[in-house]
């Protein structure tokens, strides 16, 4: 009989801590810019502001990609490297719970790990389905076991 009191002292106390957030302007993250940053840094300097780790490619395929708000937009299907250098996430987009979509590429330089996930930082969500269709002409798929180099982040 204990635990029901403690119980509805501690959802009136939440109650109250989500009534004073939203009078304070909203969740916490409302104020924190989801997508490219102002800060006139190249994508590739905020990467390396970001702790960039060593991780084994394989590791990220079949992770998830997230917005903002922890909604998952798709999984890496493929790790490639373009013919310039620059390494790439083929996420399939637009299909249903973050499978069967079409592909696009998400350069490395926008996203961060986050645990087993993957953050998308430096792409509007919204602008993810009107990027180009991804082929395998724009670029060589890298192997499972290499290692490459990627942002960290935390919430």
């Amino acid at each position: 009989m204990r635990a029901v009191p403690l119980l509805l002292t501690l959802a009136l106390v939440g109650a109250a801590s989500v009534a004073s957030a939203a009078a304070a302007g909203g969740p916490p993250h409302a104020n924190i810019q989801a997508g490219p940053a102002d800060d006139g840094l190249t994508p590739a300097e905020r990467m390396a502001a970001r702790f960039p780790q060593k991780v084994r490619v394989g590791d990220l395929v079949g992770l998830p990609l997230l917005d903002f708000d922890d909604r998952t937009l798709g999984y890496v299907r493929e790790v490639v490297r373009t013919p310039e250098g620059g390494i790439v996430l083929v996420v399939p987009v637009g299909g249903w719970f973050g499978h069967g979509g079409r592909p696009v590429g998400v350069p490395i330089e926008t996203v961060a790990i986050l645990g087993r996930q993957i953050a998308l930082l430096d792409i509007p969500p919204a602008e993810l389905p009107r990027r180009a269709t991804w082929a395998a002409k724009d670029g060589a798929p890298i192997s499972g076991s290499e290692i490459i180099r990627i942002a960290i982040t935390r919430r």
